[in-house]
């Protein structure tokens, strides 16, 4: 989506690297599926020193005072946003966490919980119906593969999330590192002169 003249004028303005990260993330909320204010208002609080209340985004942002405030709660139900108080102001602040960790771990649980885990509850319910037809029989064959897919993803996610950010860098940082230890463990348990491994035979025995 190409931006508005409106848009194009405030990048000129100061504070335009702010402002260019704001708008961007406006428009990628429409391509992971929320409302393009709501991207806005998590950028804005995430590049804010200070926390903010509805009055100071509604100025910023330059948008209503009511798309604010369903951003808001849109972004609190997603535990997305923090809510503050300081002595003497009755109005509502709000900030993001620092660690930029945390909050990837917060939206991918967010996501799991209202799209992955509905999807499991779902595959295992049919799984244990009886298929009436060879049809609903295949389709079952079907479902069980992407059960089983998700359910091995969800058991790696849980222990990735059970790992500290420091632990969970190192494991990211790996990336190719990961195949030649793979192979390196599959070289120590081949038999000399056989394609077998060692891991193979003692399951026969």
């Amino acid at each position: 989506m190409l931006w508005s003249q409106l848009d194009r004028k405030r990048l000129t303005e100061p504070g335009r690297i702010e402002k260019t990260f704001v708008l961007h993330f406006g428009e990628m909320g429409s391509r992971w599926g929320i409302n393009r204010t709501v991207g806005q208002i998590y950028a804005l609080l995430y590049l804010s020193k200070e926390p903010l209340n509805a009055e100071d985004i509604v100025e910023r942002l330059g948008v209503s005072r009511s798309n604010v405030s369903m951003g808001l709660k849109e972004l609190q139900a997603w535990n997305l946003v923090r809510l503050q108080h300081k002595p003497g102001d009755r109005r509502d602040y709000f900030s993001t966490p620092d660690d930029i960790w945390q909050i990837v771990r917060t939206l991918v649980e967010e996501r799991k919980k209202r799209e992955i885990d509905p999807t499991m509850t779902l595959l295992r319910e049919v799984l244990m119906q009886e298929p009436a037809s060879a049809e609903e029989r295949h389709a079952q064959e079907r479902m069980r593969d992407m059960h089983d897919l998700f359910e091995l993803l969800t058991g790696w996610y849980a222990d990735v999330q059970r790992l500290d950010t420091e632990r969970l860098v190192q494991l990211l940082t790996l990336g190719s590192k990961v195949q030649k230890i793979l192979e390196m463990k599959d070289r120590l348990f081949v038999v000399p002169g056989s394609k077998r491994s060692r891991r193979d035979d003692a399951k026969d025995k």
